[in-house]
Order: C-alpha cells, then sequence, then structure tokens
C-alpha cells in the first residue's frame, strides 16, 4: 500500500477536488517504523539524494546517559514501562522517543527516535 503525502481528494465542505497533476515518485510516503523490543534488526532505505536512511526494526540494548556523571554506558532493555505516544504500545513492547523502559542500570527516557535514526539513545530517570 502507498502512503501519498499529497493533497486531499475533496474539499473541506465535501466537494471533490480536480487535481491539476498527477502523483509524482517524491510524493510517495511511508509507514511509520514500530521499533520492538527483541535481537537486534536494521533496514537500510536509499532516500532522495542518494543517501542512506537506517531504520532500527527492533533492539534489546540503548545507549544510555547518566546525566549527573556525564558517563554514557551501553544498558541491556528489560521491558517498555510508559509510552506517551500510546498507551498500547507498552504491552506490545514498542519504542518510540519519550518512552520510559527498563535497563539492567534503572529506569530511563528514550531521547532519539529509533525508528527514523535507528539507534536508541536514552537518559536515566531518577
Amino acid at each position: 500500500m502507498v502512503i501519498v503525502q499529497g493533497r486531499a481528494t475533496s474539499k473541506p465542505s465535501g466537494g471533490r477536488l480536480l487535481h491539476y497533476r498527477k502523483g509524482r515518485q517524491y510524493d510517495i510516503g511511508g509507514l511509520p517504523i514500530n521499533t520492538k523490543l527483541g535481537q537486534p534488526e536494521r533496514k537500510v532505505f536509499r532516500v532522495k539524494g542518494g543517501c542512506l536512511k537506517v531504520k532500527q526494526l527492533s533492539n534489546n540494548i540503548a545507549n544510555v546517559t547518566d546525566i549527573k556523571t556525564k558517563k554514557t554506558i551501553v544498558a541491556k532493555i528489560l521491558t517498555v514501562k510508559e509510552n506517551p505516544a500510546n498507551r498500547n504500545f507498552v504491552r506490545r513492547n514498542i519504542i518510540t522517543k519519550g518512552t520510559i523502559i527498563e535497563t539492567d542500570k534503572g529506569k530511563a527516557r528514550v531521547t532519539s527516535r529509533p525508528g527514523q535514526e535507528g539507534v536508541i539513545n536514552a537518559v536515566l530517570v531518577q
């Protein structure tokens, strides 16, 4: 299924909107990548300009920063505790930005966007 990031096919009044051109390849969007808790798995996409975008499909480790000591360590993710994006993401163990995760070093808040950046960065929550 193609996600198109263009104008709607109907006007706000409900009338039909006639388009002045067909769709273009650069109008195509993508479905969201919901990063799950599991074995590390990434997918690499080619984007406009020949660049590469790495998307994290699943991961069980995170780069956790302790704000007090200014040290960053690699920690194992045990489970997802809270998710402000969607409360159903908690039971599905989906990690997005702002998620509170339980690690072997303590609770941490995710500061990166793993579905778009390909890495899970977090800061410890006291």
